[in-house]
């Protein structure tokens, strides 16, 4: 089967400062994206770089008493080392500096001009040197910038001008072609009700200053900056130049290409640059997904502000696979999200070191311990409705995380596997595996167990690789089982007699609190609190004591307890799917409720505070992780939390708005 073509790209980031998480952010989304396309044998081309001209580049070399040249090649390699920073797997880097950018965006303006869409005039008007957009007097807020807040410029100078409002008619009907064009849906409404509101044309040059690509026969003037970035994503492909494999490259990756960037650029993007293509004879963009704001503080993260998170610090204290996870399942694609260091210390913790990192040690220990470190051979047939309800699940979060990716919803498709490692640990529990390897008559059971134990981590590793392949390799190393691809992963196909690798700590937990992670955000360099010393790996000897089974006692401490502490109890939102009362008790009903990996059943003493009918179709809090207990005969997993006051009948806490799995925090 020929491989399909994929091109991807990030916006091109402005060099008037340095990178940091939200640039971060944008390229490991991208990077995420154009992994999993090559995991499905996809042809990919996977665009990143840098945009260098403009007034807001000169003014800060300036500021910063460097010649221009010499400044955007230093702040240029800085977003070329992020690259290899966060294992971005890019395979070009652009600067609109070089020759074959200037070749590309010369090219497309005389075929705009041919075209009869470009002409010269005077303007005056509002200039926001932030945004580098001409702002209308009417759309300016208590006199700046309505985008960014900034001081605008009076400028007047002659212009050449792009004759923007013929497109409106044109930019509508193609929208309405490619009702999937802007991603999410409510960012592309905007959109549609900016066009439809009518459009002016569009200043394109420039006189005032030099540090642009000169327009084409008339050098006094120098392009619009958006007129000259947007270009570098057919100057990747060749376009303007005499190459000759150029027309072949045009033709497999354009206009199939997906251009991912933060929302404030979707109308240069989504508007501008399809009528710039249109009048140049070319065709639009198949895609744009726009992405939310990273906030900090309540405000946009923004290098004009100052409030900004290096990604160098948070790497080096929790790991690059770590941070990469956190900024993927944090933001749902279109909305904004907070970067605190509580969330991401939590994620770390909870998620990584609990949740993923647990059942890897855990299961890969048993292997070692009861099986010599060996797939045990599973006999046809002898698989049980546990059994089966494990590998259905992992097919179905095969083909769900598959779907994500198709729509760009990478959060979704992170949870979609948790929810896998959460049904997993479930599994192991519910089996005990420890208490079957005592017993010689319980071999076939425990060889099942651990096989699909191991089978289903197999899956995970897959699943997880676009967004932590360092961890991946490292899974694989402990399962030991070779890379693959998504194109025909299924559960229940380890090979029997696959010998595992040594044990490691994955993710030790972070034993450090979040005033010390703070203190990164005061200092140019990560602050000097403790880290975690690496451990090596460890064969693990098969007269090891056998695992502690999750929930077990902790023991009792002071009644002063620490964040760490606290973390250790997991709590989730549930809906109560069933309830009934206990028979022969005043105080205990039984509850069926929906914890987002499945139903459980939990066994509560609210009878007569609720009457059974009251409490089905209710958000409520369950201690996820607290060990089985049998109450009147009934195995209770989990605790619902109520409070009351001294001698009250207790009230349940509920949440309204949260699925079912959601994390409480």
């Amino acid at each position: 089967m020929t491989a399909q073509p994929f091109y991807i790209t990030t916006p091109i980031y402005y060099i008037n400062a340095r990178p940091h998480i939200g640039h971060a952010y944008t390229t490991i989304v991208a990077d995420a994206i154009a992994r999993s396309r090559r995991l499905l044998g996809d042809d990919v081309l996977f665009l990143t770089g840098t945009d260098e001209h403009g007034q807001k580049v000169e003014r800060a070399a300036q500021k910063a008493g460097i010649e221009v040249t010499a400044f955007a090649d230093e702040v240029s390699s800085a977003f070329r080392q992020m690259c290899v920073d966060l294992g971005i797997s890019n395979d070009d880097f652009i600067r609109t500096t070089e020759p074959r950018h200037h070749r590309a965006a010369q090219e497309i303006w005389r075929r705009v001009m041919a075209a009869g869409d470009i002409y010269k005039g005077h303007y005056e008007g509002w200039y926001c040197t932030v945004d580098e957009v001409f702002v209308p007097e009417t759309q300016l807020v208590d006199g700046a910038c309505p985008t960014c807040g900034g001081k605008v410029e009076r400028l007047q100078e002659e212009s050449y001008y792009f004759r923007l409002s013929r497109y409106q008619d044109r930019l509508l009907e193609f929208y309405r072609q490619l009702p999937d064009f802007l991603q999410p849906d409510f960012r592309f409404n905007e959109i549609r009700t900016f066009v439809e509101g009518g459009l002016q044309d569009l200043s394109v040059s420039r006189t005032s200053f030099t540090w642009g690509i000169p327009v084409p026969d008339d050098p006094r003037h120098v392009m619009y900056v958006w007129f000259d970035a947007l270009t570098n994503y057919l100057t990747e492909l060749g376009f303007g130049s005499d190459d000759p494999g150029a027309s072949d490259r045009m033709s497999r990756y354009w206009p199939g290409v997906t251009h991912l960037m933060a929302k404030e650029i979707t109308r240069q993007h989504a508007v501008y640059w399809p009528a710039f293509l249109m009048a140049a004879g070319l065709t639009p963009p198949r895609r744009i997904v726009a992405h939310g704001f990273w906030l900090m503080g309540g405000a946009k993260m923004s290098k004009s502000v100052g409030n900004v998170a290096r990604y160098q610090d948070y790497v080096g204290v929790f790991g690059l696979d770590a941070v990469r996870y956190f900024l993927l399942r944090e933001m749902p694609l279109g909305q904004d999200a907070n970067f605190a260091d509580e969330a991401i210390l939590t994620r770390f913790n909870a998620d990584l070191a609990n949740d993923l990192g647990n059942v890897i040690s855990r299961t890969v220990t048993m292997l070692h311990r009861y099986r010599d470190g060996v797939v045990p051979e599973v006999a046809p047939g002898t698989r049980t409705a546990l059994d089966t309800a494990l590998v259905e699940a992992a097919a179905t979060t095969i083909a769900s995380v598959r779907a994500s990716y198709d729509t760009f919803q990478m959060s979704v498709a992170l949870q979609q596997t948790w929810e896998l490692i959460g049904l997993l640990n479930k599994y192991i529990v519910e089996r005990e595996p420890w208490k079957l390897a005592k017993s010689p008559a319980s071999a076939a059971v425990l060889d099942l167990t651990l096989y699909h134990a191991a089978d289903t981590l197999r899956v995970i590793a897959a699943l997880i690789e676009p967004v932590m392949p360092q961890s991946t390799v490292r899974i694989r190393a402990m399962l030991g089982t070779p890379a693959e691809s998504w194109t025909g992963l299924a559960p229940a196909s380890l090979q029997a007699g696959t010998r595992l690798g040594p044990v490691e700590p994955l993710f030790p937990r972070i034993e450090r609190t979040t005033e010390e992670l703070r203190a990164m955000s005061d200092t140019s360099t990560p602050a000097p609190v403790p880290t975690t010393e690496p451990v090596a790996p460890v064969h693990v000897p098969v007269t090891a004591e056998a695992p502690a089974a999750p929930g077990a006692s902790v023991t009792a401490g002071p009644e002063l307890i620490s964040y760490d502490d606290f973390m250790k109890v997991d709590l989730r939102v549930a809906r109560v799917l069933r309830a009934e009362q206990v028979p022969k008790s005043k105080k205990l009903v039984k509850l069926a409720v929906d914890d987002g990996s499945g139903e459980r059943t939990i066994v509560a003493g609210i009878a007569e505070a609720y009457q059974p009918e009251q409490l089905v179709g209710r958000t409520v809090v369950i201690v996820a992780n607290l060990k089985p207990a049998k109450l009147m005969g009934i195995e209770s997993n989990g605790m619902i939390l109520a409070g009351s006051a001294e001698g009250a009948l207790p009230t349940l806490i509920t949440v309204d708005g949260v699925p079912p799995g959601a994390r409480v925090r």
